[in-house]
């Protein structure tokens, strides 16, 4: 490009005195570029030096040399051709033109840094200018709520907040003159200006066990919290371990209702692991069990089978192995005084709880008496209640719900309703369903229920204690209810 500047320079300079110029550049011995001008002619005359010279022109010619000088020097200066550099158009050092390229990039990458340290100047004075706007309008908020607040200010309706003056007399209607005392031996009022305000009304449901677990409502143990519903079960709370393989399946058991010489102290034990389940161990109170150690063993005349066994009146409640009946063991003369079969219902097997082991007719007790819980083909697997006399354990009447008993791992009744468990091993099972037998029809609930040790094979109520007891994968449990009342 200097070369072709130059070139032109040079023929604009000759005036068109000659077609065609051409510039030639050489390098001398010492390293120094020499540029020359050829002008075509035909003849010697035609040149201008031949004829003697033009002193412009000379003028020119060293203007343009002291030019050449001075833009060589530049472009040595920059890296360009020089006296030990390349020629200029030829071929330049590859180090110098990679670290031309990094410079270039460095400066690129710069030149964007810069752009975006100015966007983020000029947003954080954005900020800057919005939040002192906001720091102003709370000085204001703040000056005005001070001024309002401040001693002596007057507000509407203050005169007629005044107390009056010393010994100044007040009457009301119809009644007698009332003399104020000193105003200055009380605290003063410093009432705030009346204000209206619009209040907004929200309703919230929240479950009623959540309601009840904040209230002094049906909590156990009281004797006079009468019958109701029930609307929450604790945690469980263990009370003993059984030490061997036998006892990973059993029921345990107090009675709500003793009779002479047993109390609401004593009670029982039975490891149904085993073909020949015979054994009843009694203890004198529950730190007894805990410890393993039993007062008495009692051997029943015949093997009971499952866990569906009851303490009542004082008699074992349960059902002979491999049997449709249900018998009555009685503690003190440790004999069986009653046996009865129930009608229809299945046994060993045909329609137990969910978790299986034989349990087809299961025994409760709650607040109204004794009742047993089975299945029979005409139900058709659905839970059928019965109610019986204690002593001859004659039905008195029964009732046949609509919950499947293969559907739900345990249940147990509280003041006349049935409630069923929805799992025995899930360890944040609910309390799934109740079937009310006043009324004949069922409803779904979902109060949570813990299944701690994942093996639910026990539950029964104890209505004297307001608890479930439950035999949970060998460990003896009881869990604290909640009644609403009724």
């Amino acid at each position: 490009m200097l070369g072709l500047w130059l070139l032109l320079w040079g023929s604009v300079a000759l005036g068109g005195r000659a077609d065609t110029a051409f510039l030639h550049r050489a390098r001398d011995g010492s390293g120094h570029c020499t540029y020359s001008f050829t002008v075509a002619s035909p003849v010697e005359a035609a040149c201008p030096e031949a004829a003697g010279g033009v002193p412009e022109l000379r003028a020119e010619l060293a203007a343009l040399a002291a030019r050449l000088s001075r833009l060589e020097s530049r472009e040595r200066g920059m890296g360009g051709s020089g006296p030990r550099g390349a020629e200029p158009g030829g071929p330049r050092d590859p180090q110098q033109v990679a670290s031309t390229a990094r410079l270039e990039a460095a400066y690129g990458e710069l030149l964007r840094a810069k752009s975006r340290l100015e966007e983020e100047k000029g947003r954080l004075e954005r900020e800057k200018e919005e939040l002192g706007r906001r720091l102003e309008g709370s000085a204001q908020e703040i000056s005005r709520l001070r001024a309002r607040c401040a001693p002596g200010r007057e507000g509407p309706g203050r005169d007629s907040l005044r107390a009056p003056a010393k010994g100044r007399a007040v009457r009301g209607p119809g009644r007698a003159p009332l003399t104020l005392p000193d105003p200055a031996a009380a605290p003063r009022w410093e009432p705030q200006p009346l204000a209206f305000q619009e209040l907004q009304s929200q309703r919230t449901e929240v479950p009623v066990s959540r309601l009840l677990e904040e209230t002094a409502l049906g909590r156990p143990g009281k004797e006079d919290s009468g019958c109701g519903q029930l609307v929450w079960v604790g945690e469980p709370v263990v009370l003993g371990r059984a030490d061997s393989i036998a006892g990973k399946y059993g029921v345990w058991m107090k009675d709500p209702a003793p009779v002479p010489p047993f109390t609401r102290d004593n009670t029982w034990r039975v490891d149904t692991v085993g073909t020949e389940v015979r054994q009843l161990f009694q203890y004198e109170e529950a730190e007894q069990l805990a410890r393993g150690y039993p007062a008495k063993v009692h051997i029943l005349p015949r093997p009971l089978e499952s866990t569906g066994a009851v303490i009542y009146r004082g008699g074992l409640f349960f059902q002979p192995r491999h049997s449709r009946s249900v018998a009555r063991y009685d503690l003190r003369g440790e004999t069986i005084t009653a046996e009865r079969e129930i009608p229809g219902a299945g046994y060993h097997g045909q329609y137990p709880y969910s978790w299986g082991g034989y349990t087809d007719i299961d025994l409760a007790v709650d607040e109204t008496g004794l009742w047993v819980i089975y299945s029979t083909e005409k139900a058709r697997g659905a839970i059928v209640l019965s109610k019986l006399d204690p002593e001859t354990l004659e039905i008195r009447r029964t009732w046949e719900t609509n919950i499947r008993k293969r559907g739900v791992a345990n249940s147990f009744l509280i003041c006349g309703t049935l409630y069923t468990v929805s799992s025995y091993s899930a360890p944040n099972a609910t309390i799934n369903f109740a079937y009310d037998t006043a009324t004949g029809t069922s409803r779904a609930l979902s109060i949570p229920f813990e299944n701690r040790f994942r093996y639910l094979s026990m539950l029964d109520y104890n209505p004297a204690e307001r608890q479930l007891f439950a035999w949970d994968s060998f460990n003896m449990v009881t869990y604290p209810v909640r009644l609403s009342r009724a």
